[in-house]
């Protein structure tokens, strides 16, 4: 399912980089890649790690084999573009990112949302302070997943997926809202499998957030909303509030301005999952081909993934605890 956007990004960055190899462990995964996109399959890891002439290898795997997978990839000194989440949990993240770090290979992490045109226009007024200080912060990500999603095998389990709404579905908008506001300090949460499906990951979570920087807000994911709305982030400063629904930005300002920026306004949050278009991938994708050749680290690193990591964690967390958790900072 993550393959196609990836095969079209690819398919439209030819002139900067060519598919040497590609491999996965099933035959017929294999062979449908080569018919559906004429990719050049081979029938090991090894015939990719092994080639010196591979700079960079993209990783569309599990989560649980992500450990695995990239710490053989950065000994062998290949360049990592990781398909969300960086791991499991937020330990195993920071081991991956550890190890690209020891090797000196760079780590970017498919968070495509940071690469909407609106997401980078909120990023340059945030970090220009149009808005002020930060003072509320939320998420709100009602979707909808169908029966025949999770009919596939093992979807919405801890074996298969890692972690449900939040690690699986909501984790692009919480990566986006961390983008924005900044680290979470603290959090509280309820969080809940709904009645809906037979699945042992949670479906529905209530959360609030404390930022590092002072900021507060709520976060509303879940994946039990027939038909599934437009996932939205709210910003409100001192100076103005800005609303980000999928791809249409508006921001108003308390001196009387407004703006409005036009885009998609369905991302995925209904039944079909991969309603959006692949351009936002080929932005993540070129940042990090311009990351490896200027030698420095991707707007998308996976250090910057661990903030979305820690929340998550800390959200799950805190619904055990009955309390507020404090977020890891370190």
């Amino acid at each position: 399912m993550a393959l196609k956007p990836h095969a079209l990004s690819l398919r439209d960055l030819a002139d900067r980089a060519e598919v040497a190899a590609a491999y996965a462990p099933s035959a017929a995964r294999r062979e449908e890649a080569a018919k559906a996109w004429g990719l050049p399959v081979v029938d090991s890891l090894d015939a990719v790690l092994g080639d010196p002439s591979i700079d960079c290898v993209l990783i569309l795997t599990p989560p649980w084999t992500h450990t695995e997978v990239v710490q053989r990839a950065a000994a062998s000194g290949k360049h990592v573009l990781l398909e969300k989440p960086v791991d499991v949990n937020a330990a195993r993240a920071a081991g991956v990112v550890a190890a690209c770090e020891r090797a000196g290979v760079r780590l970017a992490i498919v968070f495509q949302h940071r690469f909407r045109p609106a997401s980078l226009e909120l990023a340059k007024l945030v970090r220009e302070g149009r808005l002020g200080t930060l003072l509320s912060a939320s998420a709100s990500i009602r979707w909808w997943r169908p029966p025949e999603y999770f009919a596939q095998a093992g979807r919405g389990t801890f074996a298969r997926d890692g972690g449900g709404v939040l690690l699986t579905q909501a984790i692009h908008t919480l990566d986006l809202l961390l983008h924005l506001a900044g680290p979470a300090a603290e959090a509280m949460a309820y969080v809940d499998t709904s009645p809906l499906r037979e699945i042992d990951t949670e479906d529905t979570v209530a959360g609030c957030v404390r930022y590092a920087n002072g900021a507060s807000g709520v976060i509303d994911a879940t994946t039990a909303t027939f038909p599934g709305y437009p996932e939205r982030i709210e910003l409100a400063g001192t100076l103005g509030s800005a609303v980000l629904e999928v791809e249409t930005l508006t921001v108003h300002y308390m001196n009387g301005e407004r703006f409005r920026l036009d885009g998609a306004t369905a991302g995925g949050g209904g039944a079909d999952p991969m309603a959006f278009s692949h351009e936002h991938h080929r932005r993540a994708l070129a940042e990090f081909l311009d990351a490896v050749d200027a030698r420095r680290e991707p707007s998308h690193s996976g250090r910057s993934a661990l903030h979305v990591h820690r929340l998550i964690d800390a959200l799950l967390a805190a619904a055990q605890r009955g309390g507020p958790v404090k977020v890891e900072s370190t």
